[in-house]
């Protein structure tokens, strides 16, 4: 029997550097990669820039907290020139150089190229798949006909957004008795023209006139604003953003147009600075707003903006809360082979729940949805935060808890985990 020992020796020295060379192999594979693919050029830009700006600021703070799987997290940045061509030139890039998340948010039309191209390539690469976080394409369609297994969307949509906003303008009875629809004319605006004309009848407005322009091309508005007074209508209702919304304010204020706006993302940077005094009295719902959210709303903006620059507005802060659900769901994602697995993290963050200054947040498994508190606010001189160096910002009118601001959940999603 002895002479075996040292036979036996070699072998369980050799077996054991294995084990320690793959153990060391696990902790160092390929770091986690997310690849945000923005409109960082062209009309759109100065929204893309915001969204860069809070996911740089999201990264920070997970990889402060441990990054995964022992890495810091990766960020890759690809400009998608505000198309959809161009987006798919960047989504194939980013997956080529090793992305394991998809990050967008400027434009319903980029987006839906991005989640149609992550579909098409996680089909052919089972077990590759890869995960496109929405961070701000708001159509209808992505949690409804377009919903799949890897796309989760951290914004609200048009739905949820006019269902908060017609309810909270009725109740103040500041809706008027006709209203005008002034949408760009793509899957976002067309949701939005299409709830105002739905809502009219059991909110007790008349559509007088409505206009679908294109996206990110009108250079002079006062056409539209001429029409809008022509029609009498008494508010405005818009999903502008963008170019398209400070051009539309701009004209108003030239024009002295006395409609009420009712909008989507008149918190954008610029809008009441373009409209002057004629947004006294304007309405926005949107996902955050610092008065509401008190001593907690002050801390959340101060942090944010002593570290970014910005205070938290418009698209910033349903972007940076819903990458702290990221945050959270990677805790509790487990490396596969060392490697990070889509279909890990999924699960993990379907059961995420952070808490927001102005209450929890979490995604709804049904249709990958986020369920985020909502406010409904009107532009006032007695606001506690002004806003584009004017005496002016926003007055929250009523809060919404996630539960109550939601959508129900579209008949026409069919949501199906990956076998």
């Amino acid at each position: 029997m002895t002479p075996a020992t040292p036979r036996l020796k070699p072998l369980r020295m050799a077996a054991l550097a294995a084990a320690a060379a793959l153990a060391c192999a696990a902790t160092q594979a390929a770091p986690l990669k997310i690849a945000l693919v923005e409109t960082l050029s062209g009309p759109a830009a100065p929204t893309g820039q915001l969204f860069r700006i809070s996911l740089r600021y999201s990264l920070d703070i997970i990889n402060a907290s441990g990054g995964w799987n022992g890495e810091p997290v990766q960020l890759m940045e690809y400009d998608n020139q505000g198309g959809p061509a161009g987006a798919a030139d960047k989504v194939k890039a980013a997956i080529a150089d090793g992305a394991h998340m998809i990050v967008q948010g400027a434009a319903s039309s980029v987006a839906g190229q991005i989640t149609e191209d992550v579909r098409k390539h996680n089909l052919r690469n089972p077990g590759k798949e890869v995960v496109f976080l929405n961070v701000g394409g708001e159509a209808n369609e992505f949690v409804g006909e377009k919903c799949h297994y890897f796309h989760v969307r951290f914004s609200p949509y048009a739905t949820l957004r006019m269902k908060a906003l017609m309810g909270v303008m009725r109740a103040e009875k500041v809706m008027g008795d006709e209203v005008f629809a002034m949408n760009q004319n793509y899957s976002w605006g067309q949701d939005i023209e299409k709830a105002t004309i739905e809502y009219g009848p059991s909110m007790g407005y008349k559509v007088v006139d409505k206009v679908l322009h294109d996206l990110n091309k009108v250079q002079d508005f006062s056409p539209y604003v001429a029409k809008i007074a022509a029609s009498k209508a008494d508010t405005v209702v818009t999903g502008n953003w963008g170019n398209d919304l400070l051009l539309l304010m701009k004209a108003a204020k030239s024009a002295g147009l006395k409609a009420r706006f009712a909008t989507t993302f008149l918190d954008q940077p610029g809008n009441i600075g373009n409209a002057g005094e004629t947004a006294l009295g304007h309405y926005v719902v949107h996902s955050f707003n610092a008065e509401a959210a008190g001593a907690a709303g002050e801390k959340y903006v101060n942090d944010i903006k002593a570290k970014t620059g910005q205070a938290p507005t418009f698209v910033m802060p349903h972007t940076i809360n819903g990458m702290r659900l990221v945050g959270e769901a990677l805790k509790a994602t487990k490396a596969e082979a060392g490697n990070f697995s889509a279909r890990a993290f999924i699960p993990a963050l379907m059961a995420a729940k952070v808490s927001t200054p102005l209450g929890d947040i979490s995604i709804r498994a049904a249709d990958h949805q986020v369920i985020l508190p909502m406010v409904v606010s009107v532009v006032s001189k007695d606001a506690k935060y002004k806003v584009d160096g004017t005496d002016m910002g926003f007055k929250p009118v009523k809060v919404m808890s996630g539960p109550e601001a939601a959508a129900a959940v579209f008949d026409s999603c069919k949501m199906t985990k990956p076998s």
